[in-house]
């Protein structure tokens, strides 16, 4: 008899002040993030949390149905982690978004949960401690370079794809006001 593949669970817990590479995806894979819009109120989360020195963000990308990070959880929101913070206010947002402008797509995002009526983001993000700057360096590269990988085509070079810290990274500009360099903390 066939023995049934089961999908190892994927860990999504951190610890405060500690460096971390996270993902974060769209439910069912959903293009939902493709809007500058939807990507602006993203950075405008993240941005929030830093000023409330709850996270600090050192490289990220925002691509059409999923989210990279290197961050550190500095502080707690009450008993809430940022990463659920971020989820949760996140989450909030885009479907106050979606009750307005796309009803018939927000369908595609409920959900029979005691907690919730909405999933916006699958429940299995993906946390990777990062404990060494090889490590740190490996997923900064992946995070920039995933916006030009064939599938995607989203710029010809990494700094020219607007929703990451590329361009902080190659030109020394932070146009979200927010990123800190990992050398700073490695």
């Amino acid at each position: 008899m066939k023995t049934p593949f089961i999908s190892p669970i994927r860990n999504s817990r951190m610890n405060l002040e500690k460096v971390y590479f996270w993902t974060s995806t769209v439910k069912d894979w959903k293009l939902l993030l493709k809007s500058d819009s939807y990507k602006q109120l993203i950075v405008d989360c993240l941005d929030e949390l830093v000023k409330r020195k709850m996270i600090i963000v050192y490289a990220f990308v925002i691509m059409p149905n999923h989210i990279h990070l290197v961050w550190e959880a500095m502080g707690k929101n009450g008993n809430e982690m940022p990463h659920a913070s971020f989820n949760k206010k996140t989450a909030h947002e885009l479907v106050k978004d979606l009750k307005l402008n796309d009803p018939t797509l927000l369908l595609h995002f409920k959900v029979s949960e005691k907690e919730r009526a909405y999933r916006i983001w699958q429940r299995d993000a993906l946390a990777i401690l990062m404990d060494s700057r090889a490590k740190v360096e490996q997923k900064v590269n992946y995070i920039h370079l995933n916006p030009l990988q064939e599938r995607w085509s989203l710029a010809d070079r990494p700094e020219n794809y607007k929703w990451s810290s590329a361009k902080f990274y190659e030109e020394g500009i932070d146009d979200f006001g927010f990123i800190t360099h990992y050398l700073e903390k490695f």
